[in-house]
């Protein structure tokens, strides 16, 4: 057992805000009452839902979460402390946070002399007092206190001795827990071990501490670990590290850092294992596509793709993995590339459930197609759907739903009277042939892809009804050599879905019409596949 394993660390989430403050992101309220239920379900103990008296989307947030309050976490204001040369009981702001009807509130006040006097444009002594009398305010009004020290460290940096009587003011005013923030982000971990030890040192024994660190120095993760080592038992952070300029800290790599690693206990192990789930469903809320290779909860956080790795991974998962992918909700994958030796051809068959043995001549058949396609320009490291059809055509079990005989695309622009030019309407027709059976198809789309798809769809859905429930969900465009200019080789990768699974596929070619057409085709074959496969098992457990 960890000698850390009888020690709680605690978790506070501030996507809500903080996270909220990241570019390019904006969420509704319904929105964020779906995040706030997830971290719930996750085991965050505290979560920030943002400033009440900030806007009003805020303050129904929290009108909402009173009607249904969440089932374990403890929902958290965010406010300042009251303004200079007023009474906090005055303090409009702080009627807004009182409104919100929580039991914990989350107050900011200044650590560094630099910003009261400048940016508070106050004294040092009402700085103190604006903390101490906000505190015992709120505490009057039944509510419990977390203070953030804003500029901690650089409010230390600079004048150590005042810095700490923001805190001790703090502390002596009713607040149960100091959290010491990094606002600028610039800190490395060997500044946030002595200054936190510090702070340990020079204020009673058994203060609660926390940490609150951003990414500018792509070290917050990294501070919030060693602010934990030092004795702080609270750490903010957000999903997926999303927060201003560069982000927060990211509590999918501080929560199993902690956790795996060093032993602390943050929330249950079976609460553990619904992380990844949970970093990539916020990251759908906020519509913004999510990192790959974030480590531990990202898609090639455990891919394998060169060969040897391959191999070794394999006989013992030990020697290309830091931990079991399982233990996070997430999985081992097997990448496929122009780099792969048989071992990932064997091992990517065994996960399509197709018997493969590195002495069937398929299995260097197959090698020496994907090394030729790959050459030519394709990918299928994010087309798997595309290789596993690759792989079956090798082996004789690629069944032929449908066979092509050709398309034509037509495309109206609309000129405006500022002559400029948009997409309009794009007309396809299709010749397939299904069962024997020639078919020719037309259908319009908004843009030469769609218009592709709805006619291989009107084509094709007498035949194979189940068609009706694929949905196309992404579409990527990859120019492979652009120096040749608008005749550049075109990779297209297209995501496709049917409510209960998703897949990708990929084309190739100079034409991009033709490169999305391959792509688009190959989801509909995949699909149809899928399906099939369902309805024999279904056939085989009746």
């Amino acid at each position: 057992m960890s000698a850390n394993s009888e020690r709680q660390i605690w978790i506070y989430d501030t996507t809500l805000r903080d996270g909220m403050q990241c570019e390019g992101l904006s969420v509704s309220i319904e929105d964020k009452l779906r995040i706030a239920r997830c971290l719930d379900r996750l085991g965050v103990p505290f979560i920030e839902g943002g400033w009440p008296g900030a806007n009003p989307k805020d303050v129904q947030f929290f009108w909402e979460l009173q009607e249904e309050p969440l089932e374990q976490a403890e929902i958290v204001p965010f406010c300042f402390t009251r303004r200079p040369n007023i009474t906090a009981a005055k303090d409009p702001m702080l009627q807004a946070i009182i409104a919100a009807g929580t039991r914990w509130v989350t107050i900011v006040g200044k650590s560094w002399d630099l910003h009261v006097k400048e940016g508070l444009k106050t004294t040092l002594t009402e700085n103190l007092g604006m903390i101490d009398d906000t505190i015992k305010y709120l505490i009057s009004q039944g509510r419990r206190v977390i203070y953030d020290a804003e500029h901690w460290f650089d409010g230390y940096k600079h004048n150590p001795d005042y810095a700490l009587q923001t805190l001790t003011t703090a502390l002596d005013a009713g607040a149960e827990w100091l959290v010491l923030c990094d606002t600028n982000g610039g800190k490395l971990p060997n500044e946030i071990t002595q200054v936190v030890t510090d702070v340990v040192g020079s204020l009673p024994t058994g203060i609660q501490l926390g940490i609150h660190t951003h990414n500018d120095s792509d070290t917050a993760v990294a501070n919030a670990l060693a602010a934990v080592t030092a004795g702080a038992n609270m750490v903010q952070g957000t999903i997926n590290g999303y927060g201003e300029r560069c982000g927060n800290a990211n509590l999918c790599s501080v929560i199993p850092n902690l956790q795996i690693k060093l032993g602390y206990n943050c929330i249950e192990n079976t609460q553990l294992s619904k992380l990844t789930e949970t970093s990539r469903f916020v990251s759908e809320v906020v519509n913004l596509a999510p990192n790959v290779h974030a480590p531990f909860v990202g898609n090639s956080a455990f891919a394998h793709k060169g060969g040897m790795h391959v191999s070794a991974v394999e006989r013992n998962p030990l020697t290309y993995e830091h931990i079991e992918p399982e233990r996070i909700g997430n999985s081992r994958r097997i990448v496929v590339s122009e780099q792969s030796g048989a071992s990932n051809i064997l091992a990517k068959a065994r996960s399509f459930g197709i018997k493969l043995e590195k002495d069937n001549p398929a299995t260097k058949q197959i090698l020496h197609n994907l090394k030729q396609l790959e050459h030519e320009g394709y990918q299928f490291e994010a087309a798997e759907a595309s290789f596993e059809l690759l792989l079956r055509g090798a082996l004789g079990e690629r069944r032929q739903f449908f066979q092509i005989k050709g398309f034509q695309v037509h495309c109206d622009l609309v000129q405006h009277l500022e002559k400029s030019l948009e997409n309009g309407d794009a007309l396809a027709t299709v010749k397939i042939a299904v069962n024997g059976q020639d078919i020719l198809e037309a259908a319009e789309g908004i843009g030469p892809v769609a218009a592709l798809d709805a006619a291989l769809r009107k084509a094709l859905t007498n035949f194979y009804p189940q068609i009706a429930m694929f949905e196309l969900t992404d579409y990527k465009v990859r120019i492979l050599n652009g120096h040749t200019g608008t005749a550049a080789k075109t990779r297209v990768l297209v995501g496709s879905g049917n409510g209960r699974q998703r897949w990708t596929t990929v084309g190739v070619s100079s034409n991009i019409l033709t490169a999305s057409y391959q792509a688009v085709v190959d989801g509909l074959e995949y699909g149809l596949m899928l399906h099939s496969q369902t309805q024999t098992e279904i056939g085989t457990s009746s």
